[in-house]
């Protein structure tokens, strides 16, 4: 199956009131950059890129200088040796300069990266997850960079920690039966009442969610700590309750505000600070322990997640597919994250479409523990096979592909 056009899509979608916001933005338009691979069959593979409305024009430029070395490309050729494939794309001289690994460009790495492996689960006519599954570990290695990883995850120990986990799979694949689990981001969006949040905790838990996400950043951090007791109040004593800053405070912000958040027992406190701020994450996870601090949302590179992973500056690890370069690298981060013993529950700005097969990969083949998966519904009436969520946990997707495609 060779790849003979490719075509790029801008996609945006308007929210309802309310929905989506957060400490940082407060009005937000959810869209995707697309790329479209077409082939010499009626076969198109899709990759997207997230982003919040204006300036998704800029990474579909990037888009269409990035793919164009794709044109000819046999799909099984193309992904025998991805890793370095991906990492001549991503150091691309002219266009290396711009990041590098990071911003515009390393989005529309994503989409393309994205397409790539959904187009070889498509034409190998299985899902995503079977297909990283069906893989050797030396295979899957093969679709990495573990450039820059060198000191801490080199080629023999990627490949050993797979085959470490690969003869105990079996014990791991009652997730197929159960399905994943999921969590509510939904629930306490920024901008929604406080009677909101608290009919949406009901809601959530009457939908079978015992886990939830409040959204927190206030000026005012009495509001957050009010909101954040009531959730507490109205879930009980058994639910587990996230709380996310969107980045919002500054370090002696943080330090305060998370010390009156711990009255809630908050399962984790998320993007605390600047998101660039390696050594300031890693003193709030020094100040606030036990209490747990994730963040990755908006982490832009393997070697960004090394620093944090090396700095102790995480307890969950939140990469998203859809912001750094694609499935390719959230893999690489994924099982760096396992060999130091830090949980992946990723941020899914695709609406969970692909992170739903890539945590059973995760947990089955990499044996990452099966938490939870991030759920936001609001753009599932675009999906052609959107995500199915049947008592709180991910259904198991059986059409071939990563759940990407959008309806025209």
């Amino acid at each position: 199956m060779h790849i003979t056009s490719i075509e790029i899509k801008d996609k945006r979608f308007d929210l309802p009131e309310g929905v989506g916001s957060d400490a940082t933005h407060t009005t937000p338009q959810y869209a995707y950059a697309v790329c479209c691979l077409r082939t010499d069959s009626p076969v198109t593979g899709i990759g997207l890129a997230f982003t919040l409305g204006a300036g998704t024009d800029l990474v579909c430029k990037a888009i269409e200088y990035i793919s164009v070395a794709l044109k000819g490309r046999e799909i099984e050729e193309l992904m025998a040796d991805f890793g370095h494939e991906y990492r001549r794309i991503a150091d691309s001289p002219s266009l290396r300069w711009l990041g590098p690994h990071k911003g515009v460009i390393h989005l529309a790495l994503a989409a393309v990266v994205n397409a790539c492996y959904d187009l070889w689960a498509k034409s190998r006519q299985v899902p995503l997850w079977q297909l990283l599954l069906d893989l050797t570990p030396a295979q899957l290695v093969n679709t990495l960079d573990l450039s820059y990883f060198e000191e801490v995850l080199s080629r023999d120990q990627a490949i050993a920690l797979l085959e470490t986990h690969f003869p105990t799979r079996n014990e791991r694949t009652q997730v197929l039966s159960t399905g994943y689990k999921g969590y509510d981001t939904s629930v306490g969006w920024f901008n929604y009442p406080d009677e909101k949040i608290v009919a949406n905790t009901r809601k959530a838990m009457d939908n079978g969610f015992n886990a939830m996400k409040l959204k927190v950043g206030s000026d005012d951090p009495g509001r957050d700590i009010r909101r954040a007791a009531l959730i507490r109040q109205t879930a009980g004593d058994a639910a587990t309750i996230m709380v996310d800053a969107n980045q919002k405070w500054n370090l002696p912000q943080a330090l305060y505000v998370c010390e009156k958040l711990g009255d809630i027992n908050p399962f984790w406190i998320e993007e605390p600070t600047h998101p660039d701020d390696v050594i300031g994450h890693q003193a709030i996870a020094l100040a606030i322990a036990p209490f747990k601090v994730a963040t990755g949302e908006h982490i832009p590179n393997k070697v960004i997640f090394k620093n944090f992973l090396q700095a102790k500056a995480m307890d969950f690890c939140q990469v998203d597919a859809v912001r750094v370069g694609g499935v390719s690298e959230f893999l690489t981060i994924s099982l760096l994250a396992r060999q130091m013993g830090v949980p992946v529950v990723p941020h899914v700005g695709d609406m969970g479409q692909i992170h739903q097969h890539l945590v059973l990969f995760n947990h089955i083949g990499m044996g990452h523990e099966h938490l939870f998966l991030e759920h936001i519904p609001h753009l599932r009436p675009y999906f052609v096979q959107p995500a199915e969520i049947t008592g709180g946990y991910y259904q198991v997707p059986q059409v071939p592909g990563s759940s990407s495609d959008l309806k025209d």
